[in-house]
């Protein structure tokens, strides 16, 4: 259990945390949450004690961990490859292997009958007992697994860490905590660099992890998934509420409504208070009461309502109409070099579509909407823009054109579309810069704060074709949501490449889903997508079939159409899990003849003239380390596929129960 005990902390007179204490218990998955500023990441900090506070402490038991993971900050070595950048997070049995190579060449110089070469091998032994008990045997397998889940390819393992963008540095830096498997994780944003299909995982994965974690998120449908407790940080308070952040939501909003009315009920009394001291000041015969009620106003304790945050609304011109037909892609090549992107696809974009596009890292997202919005060549095929169309596009690296001697005012003013100042500066409050913020240079600005200032300042100018990449990613919860009714409200065409699902589902009308080499098109928000892809994943029956299934529950197949049918489902489900199957078969005759060697080997080693042959002693224990670790690796992989098999022939039951 960690306590967070009285924690006090005052940046300048402002104290960011006032006295505030909980309890997480082992197994929570709690959603940190409050506005921008309310001290999210401070705390997170705090916790994993890497920042000091004025008052209190965190406490724990003496075996807890913690893991955290920042917002960035992240700094690989240059020197090594992801596999070794990720495996370095295990020092310890990195450390062992290490004496269990300088112990073997020990060996190698030490007389077998000595008192120095039976030490040796003592403690080549209790080495050898910590390496078997550390998870030494299973780290190969695991890191590739978690390295897979969040996005790596196994090509991607032995390359350097420095042909890595930041994004991807930050699941390197993620594999290595969630490998390391700390009593407590503290993640800080953790979602801003992941694709949908790596979102997918890591939400499976913390659902199922045995420790507790906290984390800081913008993505709400991550955070109704994942967490079952919320912490929310406001004025310096920590408040504790039961639920996801829906269930937080729905409890705050009734909370802030009740103590409204308690307020405005308390100002009455306190009205009413005062009028009757006023009127009877100077009255002796109501001197008494007089007095009673100046100590009841002495005495109340005055409620206090939060800063209502202004109703900001941002909401676009109206776009001029473009034709129908707004961008076709037709036969489309795309290469870098021997890199084939796309190899003649076809793309049409009409007026009024709200497209989300979707995909794993690395299958060109990026390259098709830079494509689409008519800054990226072609290699070969035709891009035709529509009639009277003008495209707005949003990367994030239009922050680095923002001028840096420019305000973050100056830089909407540059824009030239002659709105007030006032208006402005409204819209830069809709992306938290408020107040004197708005007079910041750019070149202070973080790089979150420049990205937030370079969409506001495109947004003046939107154009009736908008394209956006990655647009929520420093947005907070209240930017994010005036962003999105805003894209609600918008006339004209929109494509959105995001991850973020609540910000897409009551936006967009189509999916595009980008794989290597191909896309496909989905009639439905992301939400649909998921669930259409997972049902197309997991049953692998054709569309014919599907419909044929349909028939026969309608009752219009006959009895022996109805047999055909059942055994072509039955050979659908076999197809789909026979390659399974094979591997499964394959994996177990690797385990039992390492199994066998392995039994083989500690029969030589209990023989007692074993270790007569230093030189043996070694070969055979280099042998003995080797066979172990591909056992674990067959052991990890039959356990795998196995579950693949179970699942699918689960999936299969539940789907054509009573097709029959």
């Amino acid at each position: 259990m960690l306590h967070i005990d009285g924690i006090t902390l005052h940046f300048g007179d402002r104290p960011l945390f006032d006295n505030i204490s909980a309890m997480i218990n082992p197994g929570e998955r709690i959603g940190l949450v409050g506005p921008n500023g309310a001290g999210k990441s401070t705390l997170l900090k705090v916790i994993a004690g890497e920042q000091p506070v004025d008052e209190g402490k965190i406490s724990m038991s003496n075996t807890a961990t913690i893991g955290y993971l920042p917002q960035d900050g992240v700094d690989p070595d240059p020197g090594l490859t992801v596999f070794e950048e990720v495996e370095k997070a295990f020092e310890e049995i990195l450390e062992l292997r290490s004496k269990i190579d300088i112990i073997q060449k020990k060996l190698d110089t030490l007389d077998p009958e000595s008192e120095h070469h039976k030490e040796a091998l003592e403690e080549f032994g209790k080495i050898q007992h910590r390496l078997e008990h550390s998870g030494s045997y299973t780290l190969k397998t695991d890191i590739e697994r978690i390295l897979t889940g969040l996005g790596f390819r196994e090509t991607d393992f032995n390359r350097s860490t420095t042909e890595f963008s930041g994004g991807w540095l930050m699941r390197i830096a993620l594999a290595k905590l969630l490998l390391l498997n700390p009593t407590y994780l503290l993640l800080d944003e953790p979602t801003n660099h992941l694709d949908i299909e790596s979102l997918q995982w890591i939400e499976s994965f913390l659902k199922n992890y045995e420790g507790a974690v906290i984390l800081v998120s913008h993505d709400r449908a991550f955070l109704d998934s994942v967490t079952n407790r919320t912490l929310s940080l406001r004025r310096g308070q920590l408040e504790d509420y039961a639920g996801n952040y829906s269930f937080y939501e729905k409890k705050y909003a009734e909370q802030k409504e009740l103590l409204k009315k308690q307020y405005e009920n308390q100002q009455k009394e306190l009205k009413d208070t005062r009028e009757f001291i006023d009127r009877f000041r100077y009255k002796a015969t109501k001197a008494k009461q007089v007095q009673s009620r100046i100590k009841q106003l002495e005495k109340m304790e005055l409620i206090e309502l939060e800063d209502e945050q202004s109703e900001i609304s941002f909401r676009f011109p109206s776009p001029q109409r473009s034709g129908q037909v707004v961008l076709t892609l037709l036969n489309l090549v795309k290469r870098y070099g021997d890199n084939t992107v796309f190899n003649g696809i076809d793309y049409e974009v009409e007026r009024g579509d709200k497209i989300a596009v979707v995909g794993p890292n690395g299958a060109g997202k990026s390259t098709l909407i830079r494509i689409l919005a008519g800054i990226e060549p072609i290699t070969s095929g035709k891009r035709e823009a529509g009639y009277n169309v003008t495209a707005g596009y949003f990367a994030q690296h239009q922050a680095e054109e923002l001028n840096p001697a420019n305000t973050a005012l100056d830089e909407m003013k540059d824009a030239g579309t002659r709105e007030s100042e006032t208006r402005l500066r409204t819209i830069l409050g809709c992306f938290l810069f408020t107040g004197d913020d708005v007079f910041k240079k750019v070149r202070v600005l973080s790089g979150g704060e420049k990205s937030r200032l370079a969409l506001a300042k495109m947004l003046l100018n939107p154009g009736n074709f908008l394209i956006f990449d990655e647009p929520t990613n420093h947005l907070d919860m209240q930017s994010k949501g005036i962003l999105k009714q805003a894209l609600q409200q918008y006339e004209g065409t929109l494509m959105i490449v995001s991850h973020d699902r609540d910000f897409l589902d009551p936006i967009v009308n189509k999916t595009l889903e980008v794989q290597p080499g191909h896309i496909k098109t989905w009639l439905g928000n992301v939400s649909y997508y998921l669930d259409k892809k997972q049902e197309e994943d997991l049953s692998n029956l054709n569309r014919e079939s599907g419909r044929e299934k349909q028939r026969a529950s309608d009752g219009n197949l006959s009895r022996k159409e109805q047999r055909r049918l059942e055994a072509e489902m039955r050979n659908a489900l076999s197809k789909k899990v026979k390659p399974l199957r094979e591997r499964l078969e394959k994996i177990e005759k690797g385990i039992e003849s390492r199994e066998n060697r392995k039994s083989e080997i500690e029969s030589l080693m209990a023989d007692t003239g074993f270790y007569d042959d230093p030189e043996k002693v070694k070969e055979v224990s280099l042998e003995y380390e080797q066979v172990k670790q591909e056992l674990a690796d067959h052991l990890n992989k039959w356990e795998d596929v196995a579950g693949r098999i179970e699942f699918i022939e689960e999936e299969w039951a539940a789907e054509h129960q009573g097709s029959g």
